[in-house]
């Protein structure tokens, strides 16, 4: 057996593990469980505890935690040790099925939108028995969901789950109606992939705007960049193997299925894409690859940047959401077959996620909305602002043969009659990778490009999952009801793509066009965080999540207070230290810089008049008059972050960051960056962009 075989999943307890250690009647009860998503029997759960405890202790680990995704972004842990304490003052290790189950953090903690007090503080993590447990750092890590006492979901998981329930439970409705009555459940599947940043340790460690904020707030360009085109897929450098080497090791033993890496188009920047899983595990799995990236980056000095725009004037990094949808008899329904109704089940899911993203392209919109990604949406280098999809113009084409009832020109001259009439064989990506479509089909599967590199995907998955499910119940009440299916089925696919088309878009995002004619077709063009966000507790939209028991109108608002929260704490936290390291870096370099070329022009005019001092005044002049601007720019940007300090609204607030905050932060960077470009290396405080982007030796 190779090594990689031996590791993968070896920090896992997965089913091979569970089908070894646990008693066979007992293991056939919990995959049950796991199946029909009923509560774990308490002695059941006490067996697999035991099992799990011993399996773990054999790991080397003495802590167990409950480990869950609440709404900071990141992931959680409280750790417990085994051990249980005796009367003759020695200790046995127990871990019991009710710990296993169920634990209770401090809740009033962790960003709430006001769903808890602090006196209210008591919270919930209940055991995710879909996604295996596993060991991480010497800790028996259980994947949990999280809600308050009063059963308010407080995470990203719950809301998850609830939506892949809600997609499972309404597409089930449509393949039956199709014949399918062997399948017993459907899920949605996941594939994302992750970019990233490395840069050197040492550099990283020089600048506070990385260290506080994850991306640069001052950096003139240097004098290479990636208009070579020569770092994507080029040659990866040893440091870098290496690091990417020990990082897969990781994930193996995790049971991550880290396919694919490579070199991004900026210079520094990579990717790692993992094989497609369930959703709800590729989240987790998600979650513990960004925060691996980061832990084995360290290991070699290197340090992995995961936000969005990381720097000015180069590519920022995204993470590519490949969706698709699967029954539990190993059925892509979003992979056309060899038979009519095949091909009809196929049009019917196309044409649902079709009008699912027309009528809700704000939702999809904010679910990708971050103060970090509002740099890259619609800069030239990621999908626009605006929701938009690409079918490619094959597949264009013959949903506007349906829609006309015109011919469609490979298949004889004849009219497609659904339900009669087989798809003709058209090929995966039959035209170019459209990327810069925020939503490309791409064969099987749909390329949500918008989400960036940070960001938890559960979000994207919960409003994709949700949106799709509503519009599914509605072809399903429509289509239960029918006298004559394949009539109707023909005439509610034809109707919706009718009424939906405006959404298609097969051209060039980038092109500036497309704004002043996505405008005319009438869609969104949310530039901002806080343009998006506030659709998300609009009452046609906290009806449809209800609908769909995926959240509850408590749960939106908090959801939304939270996130504009965030975009005000993280601008805030970037004023700050653009504040910071100019009145204590930047200003106080240049006056060192200032001194000494006034110093040796003065030095040169004592020694003879005519000795010229041309650079040393003009380049004297240049500073000082950039410096009067920086000073005036901080003043100006240290004014806007006092008035945003009192104000109390969180909506004006947030606002107020986007309309003035921001602008007097841009303000402060340009002339702070032209000093950059007059200032001796040996004086500026910290490295710049040509050792962060190229110091990777």
């Amino acid at each position: 057996m190779d090594k990689v075989t031996q590791m993968y999943g070896t920090n896992v307890f997965n089913e091979q593990t569970m089908r070894q250690r646990l008693p066979k009647e007992t293991f056939k009860e919990l995959e049950k469980t796991i199946q029909d998503g009923k509560p774990l029997n308490i002695k059941i759960a006490n067996a697999v505890a035991h099992a799990m405890k011993v399996w773990a202790i054999e790991k080397g680990a003495t802590h167990f935690t409950h480990w869950f995704q609440p709404m900071t972004g990141v992931t959680a842990e409280k750790h417990d040790s085994f051990i249980n304490p005796q009367d003759d003052g020695t200790v046995i290790m127990e871990f019991s099925g009710k710990e296993l189950i169920k634990g209770e953090p401090d809740a009033s903690s962790f960003p709430n939108g006001g769903l808890r007090a602090t006196f209210e503080a008591r919270g919930y993590t209940a055991w995710d028995p879909t996604s295996y447990a596993f060991i991480k750092n010497g800790v028996l890590c259980i994947p949990t969901a999280f809600c308050s006492y009063t059963g308010f979901a407080l995470d990203k998981k719950t809301p998850l789950l609830r939506s892949m329930e809600a997609i499972n439970k309404q597409a089930l409705r449509i393949v039956k109606l199709f014949g399918h009555d062997d399948v017993h459940s459907i899920k949605t599947t996941l594939g994302p992939e992750q970019e990233y940043f490395l840069v050197d340790r040492k550099y990283y460690e020089q600048r506070k705007d990385l260290i506080y904020t994850g991306r640069t707030l001052f950096g003139a360009m240097a004098p290479k960049n990636q208009e070579m085109e020569d770092h994507y897929f080029g040659t990866i450098k040893s440091r870098v193997q290496a690091f990417m080497n020990d990082l897969n090791e990781e994930l193996w033993k995790l049971g991550i299925s880290a396919k694919t890496e490579h070199n991004e188009v900026a210079p520094a920047q990579h990717e790692l894409a993992p094989v497609f899983s369930t959703t709800n595990i590729a989240v987790d799995h998600n979650q513990l690859t960004m925060e691996i990236i980061q832990r084995v980056a360290k290991q070699h000095d290197l340090v992995a940047l995961l936000h969005e725009k990381p720097f000015e004037g180069i590519n920022g990094s995204g993470k590519h959401n490949n969706w698709s949808i699967s029954t539990d008899t190993g059925i892509n329904l979003l992979e056309p077959g060899d038979t009519p109704y095949e091909n009809a089940q196929f049009l019917l899911f196309l044409t649902a996620i079709i009008k699912a993203v027309d009528e809700h392209q704000d939702l999809l919109r904010l679910a990708v909305a971050t103060a970090g990604n509002d740099h890259r949406l619609g800069a030239n280098e990621a999908p626009p602002a605006i929701i938009s999809i690409f079918l490619g113009d094959e597949l264009t084409a013959i949903l506007e043969s349906i829609e006309n009832d015109t011919p469609y020109d490979t298949i004889g001259k004849e009219l497609m009659k659904i339900g009669a009439d087989v798809l003709p064989k058209f090929t995966k990506d039959t035209t170019d990778r459209n990327r810069t479509s925020p939503f490309a089909f791409t064969g099987n599967k749909f390329e949500f490009r918008m989400p960036g590199s940070a960001l938890s995907v559960a979000q994207p998955n919960i409003m994709l999952n949700t949106v799709i499910a509503d519009v599914l119940d509605e072809f399903a009440d429509y289509l239960e009801t029918s006298q004559d299916f394949e009539a109707d089925l023909h005439t509610l696919i034809q109707n919706t793509l009718k009424e939906h088309k405006r959404i298609i878009f097969n051209g060039n995002g980038y092109d500036d066009s497309w704004v002043s004619e996505a405008q005319k077709r009438g869609l969104l063009n949310l530039k901002t965080t806080v343009d998006a966000l506030p659709y998300s507790i609009l009452p046609e939209n906290i009806e449809l999540f209800e609908r769909q028991g995926v959240l509850m109108k408590d749960e939106i608002v908090s959801r939304y207070e939270i996130m504009m929260e965030e975009y005000t704490k993280v601008l805030n936290i970037e004023a700050l230290t653009m504040i910071d390291m100019v009145k204590k870096q930047i200003l106080p370099a240049i006056l060192k810089f200032e001194k000494e070329l006034a110093d040796t022009a003065l030095l040169k005019r004592s020694l003879t008049e005519t000795l010229p001092a041309s650079y040393e005044l003009q380049t004297l002049e240049s500073i000082s008059y950039f410096m009067e601007q920086a000073y005036a720019a901080l003043k100006d940007l240290e004014i806007k972050v006092k008035e945003l300090h009192v104000i109390d609204d969180f909506e004006i607030a947030a606002s107020f960051v986007r309309d003035m905050v921001i602008p007097a932060m841009a303000a402060l960077r340009q002339p702070c960056d032209q000093l950059e470009m007059l200032t001796d290396t040996n004086y500026w405080p910290f490295p710049t962009y040509g050792k962060l982007l190229f110091g990777i030796i």
